[in-house]
């Protein structure tokens, strides 16, 4: 099997580090799993050793689907689509464990197109993730950080965030010429309520446009009376956008969609 670039195709090969990944999911007899891109199935053999009460995996390459059911057939429910057209799919009774080795190249878009999943929690129990290491420490990144930005906020908006290990190259094959992390996020339980993700997503994207300039410009864009308001939140209007928490950001947008 030669992976394809175009689908961003690098495929775990290490006992080990794949071990690692299984048990963040403390997988029960009870759960229902998801798995985002088995390749040619190293973590779904794994998974399915936790012997859970349903597996699902989704594989957008036809051949790969195909190697899929040939090797593990009624074990499990391949979905030959794109995850990013079939997220419907997922909601069942009772949380489920999301599994993925997510291509580089869409990475951040799958776990945003989660995140705007209403009543998360409710569907999702935690989702274990390999990332390009620089997506990750920009996931994990907290306030006064040169990674802290949008992706951080909005991950931290739903999710409680954890780290669980480097993956070096050479544990792939082929070899990406980048450093990856598995990440582990768990959905909260309770969180800001916000009309739409979307308007968390401009926000942000006002304010980090410019991470280096003061934050006065981009509250006088998005608020006539943005004096008031920064006076309101305590705000200092000489921070930078890296400056100001997650927690500030979120009254940001509540008092953003009071006005549309």
């Amino acid at each position: 099997m030669r992976p394809k670039k175009s689908l961003g195709q690098n495929f775990l090969n290490n006992k080990k580090i794949l071990t690692k990944i299984v048990e963040c999911g403390n997988i029960s007899i009870n759960d229902t799993v998801l798995e985002i891109g088995p390749g040619t199935g190293n973590l779904t053999e794994m998974i399915l050793e936790k012997n859970p009460k349903k597996l699902f995996v989704v594989e957008k390459d036809e051949l790969l689907s195909k190697m899929v059911i040939q090797k593990f057939g009624s074990k499990l429910t391949l979905i030959n689509k794109d995850i990013l057209n079939c997220y419907d799919e997922f909601k069942f009774n009772s949380p489920i464990k999301v599994f993925g080795n997510l291509p580089y190249n869409i990475s951040t878009e799958i776990l945003i197109s989660f995140l705007k999943i209403k009543e998360l929690n409710k569907y999702f129990d935690r989702f274990v993730f390999l990332f390009q290491k620089e997506v990750a420490n920009r996931i994990l990144a907290e306030e006064n950080s040169k990674e802290y930005g949008r992706l951080s906020i909005l991950t931290s908006w739903k999710m409680e965030k954890f780290k669980i290990t480097d993956v070096e190259p050479k544990y792939f094959y082929p070899k990406p010429k980048v450093l990856s992390t598995v990440i582990c996020l768990k959905p909260k339980s309770n969180y800001d309520n916000l009309l739409k993700s979307e308007n968390l997503e401009y926000i942000t994207n006002v304010f980090f446009n410019k991470r280096r300039k003061m934050i006065g410009k981009p509250m006088k864009k998005l608020f006539q009376n943005y004096d008031q308001i920064a006076k309101k939140l305590d705000i200092d209007l000489k921070l930078r956008p890296q400056n100001l928490s997650n927690s500030q950001y979120f009254e940001i947008c509540k008092i953003y969609e009071e006005l549309l």
